[in-house]
């Protein structure tokens, strides 16, 4: 079965996401645990984890179908080791949070080498923080999203997800998310049926599509190659509807978060229900 959401919104406590995620319909959904612009947040409550818990089972999505995303803040490729400590303080305490609300899965930008160290050196950083992190955890596997390769940042192309998955000690709990604007602008090109075939075969030959724990269905307002990260609504940017029934249709997606970040909130469920219909008839 496919699983699809939306990033909800966790406004006035985590434990609001998995409720707005059952209004949209979603068998699948993101939030963010605390204030992805913020470093520090308060501990999560007892009772919000409790009423988080209470809330994931009312909506019937199970914890695995559930992608939180780390705040935007953290760099885990930094080159400066002051900062690149900050950062994985920050990332731990994302994984923390994850463990205390029984989820198992935490999805993040792999960072930036900011022009002071090569991609080689900061891929390296990326992958001793994931070590570092998962030392100090259990049950929950880091999750490295692809990115359209904005400025300095790492993970526009295949290779370096797979250079960090080489580098990361516990390969059971690191795995990738694809995101579909990313993926585009990053140069890969997914606007014809015969280019998602080669786009993913070229993923599955680099990385492989047992590492596959999530999808961003994102539309994109840049074009191919313009290394830009700007969402568009489905079927309303350069990309079209033939990604997302080429994803719908294929067995290599099937009981992952695959998860909306489209820029109109208020058609997500229209969107959820739009992605369903493109399935064909076993």
């Amino acid at each position: 079965m496919k699983r699809i959401g939306a990033h909800v919104s966790a406004s006035g406590g985590v434990e609001n996401a998995p409720l707005n995620a059952r209004e949209i319909g979603a068998t699948a959904f993101a939030l963010f645990t605390k204030n992805q612009r913020q470093w520090n947040a308060k501990p999560l409550t007892e009772k919000s984890i409790s009423a988080f818990r209470e809330n994931l089972e009312k909506s019937d999505i199970a914890p695995r179908y559930v992608l939180p995303h780390d705040s935007y803040l953290i760099n885990l490729g930094h080159p400066e080791d002051e900062a690149l400590q900050k950062s994985r303080d920050a990332f731990l305490d994302e994984m923390q949070r994850c463990q205390q609300l029984g989820l198992s899965l935490l999805n993040f930008h792999p960072g930036s080498h900011l022009k002071r160290i090569s991609e080689e050196d900061s891929l390296r950083r990326v992958a001793d923080s994931i070590n570092w992190a998962l030392e100090q955890t259990s049950g929950v596997t880091a999750v490295i999203e692809n990115t359209a390769g904005q400025g300095s940042n790492l993970g526009y192309r295949f290779e370096h997800l797979a250079a960090i998955i080489d580098g990361v000690e516990d390969k059971s709990r690191v795995g990738v998310c694809i995101d579909t604007c990313h993926t585009f602008t990053a140069g890969y090109d997914l606007r014809t049926a015969e280019a998602c075939s080669q786009t993913f075969d070229e993923f599955e030959r680099i990385v492989g599509f047992n590492y596959l724990r999530g999808v961003h269905l994102n539309d994109s307002k840049p074009d191919l190659g313009s290394r830009v990260d700007r969402h568009e609504s489905l079927g309303k940017g350069k990309l079209g509807w033939t990604v997302f029934e080429f994803i719908m249709n294929d067995n290599r997606f099937e009981e992952i978060p695959m998860v909306l970040e489209t820029v109109d909130s208020s058609i997500w469920a229209d969107e959820i229900r739009q992605l369903y219909a493109l399935q064909k008839a076993a």
